[in-house]
């Protein structure tokens, strides 16, 4: 280990958000005062989820929700910028991958309220356009063509994500480690010239174990599973994730997905939207596009086998993968 290594103090910053935690991780002088950039940490955070939250009936995008169809709003930049990218990755899934399912996450108790088989069942008939053929932007101006929830669970945390990472830029921190409830991007390389290693959890809902390492240098990781998060509804625990073609959670999918990509965003929505597509369709998709993809999937003995796509992960279950420069 160099001695510049030796000399460096492990900085490891936390706080609340978005029902979760942040975290950043990097190094810096012994006599580093982390008091300015912990305020910006969670000023950034906090910026993100009063643009996108759905839990905060002010936010912004709680004030698009409300607007009549057809009305042109004016949201904040962060906020169209996320908005823009949600829809071009709607595209590019065929709706797997749709923001317009604010309602059918309501329905089904994954909002602030319980799940109330009235909107589950208006959530289940509805005729749906997806998003990105519903919403229309102009700049940061945006209108609905249809009538539309919008919902950024599958991309604002990734986009937060993000933002700690332009935080530590703008601090002139370059090599750093930060995340949101798993959702990771590494920045450059630790203090001993390696990546930074992130381990891909194991899809076991009673404990946290890793089931296989990455090594990240400037890129993002984010995974979409079906373990953690869910609600109960007649006695059956269902995923978070909403299947768009029928306003309900996701019967069949990959225990879970896992997507490193140029940014946290890209790597949370690709997510989500290859949970929906499943392991055959979704595998597919993502070698058309070019991504790097880990689909877990569980054996009738409840083991988790690993099916991976992409440069960075083998077709092997511990995979030990690296992203430099991406």
């Amino acid at each position: 280990m160099s001695k510049m290594s030796t000399e460096r103090a492990r900085i490891a910053l936390n706080g609340p958000t978005m029902g979760t935690r942040w975290s950043a991780l990097f190094f810096a002088e012994p006599d580093f005062d982390p008091a300015p950039i912990r305020a910006a940490l969670q000023a950034a955070v906090e910026e993100v989820d009063g643009q996108m939250s759905t839990w905060n009936a002010g936010s912004d995008l709680m004030r698009l929700n409300a607007a009549p169809v057809g009305e042109w709003v004016e949201v904040p930049a962060q906020l169209a910028a996320v908005l823009r990218l949600g829809l071009e990755i709607g595209r590019a899934t065929g709706g797997a991958f749709d923001i317009g399912m604010g309602d059918a996450v309501t329905a089904w108790g994954f909002g602030p309220g319980d799940a109330a088989p009235d909107g589950i069942r208006a959530a289940m008939t509805a005729s749906r356009r997806p998003a990105h053929e519903a919403l229309e932007m102009d700049g940061a101006r945006v209108r609905k063509a249809a009538a539309l929830k919008l919902d950024l669970n599958g991309i604002a945390k990734g986009y937060g994500v993000d933002r700690l990472a332009e935080t530590l830029r703008h601090h002139g921190i370059s090599d750093g480690l930060v995340g949101i409830d798993g959702e990771m991007r590494a920045m450059g390389l630790r203090p001993d010239g390696e990546a930074w290693t992130i381990a891909v959890e194991a899809p076991d809902a009673e404990r946290r174990t890793p089931h296989s390492i990455l090594a990240l240098q400037d890129a993002a990781v984010a995974t979409s599973g079906d373990y953690r998060h869910w609600v109960e509804v007649q006695g059956r625990r269902l995923s978070h994730t909403m299947d768009p073609r029928r306003g309900a959670p996701l019967i069949a999918s990959p225990a879970s997905v896992t997507v490193v990509a140029r940014t946290c965003a890209e790597a949370d929505a690709w997510a989500t939207a290859l949970m929906v597509l499943g392991p055959d369709k979704g595998a597919a998709l993502a070698r058309r596009s070019g991504l790097d993809a880990l689909f877990l999937l569980r054996d009738d003995d409840a083991s988790a086998r690993g099916v991976g796509v992409g440069r960075l992960f083998s077709e092997e279950p511990a995979a030990i993968a690296s992203a430099e420069g991406r």
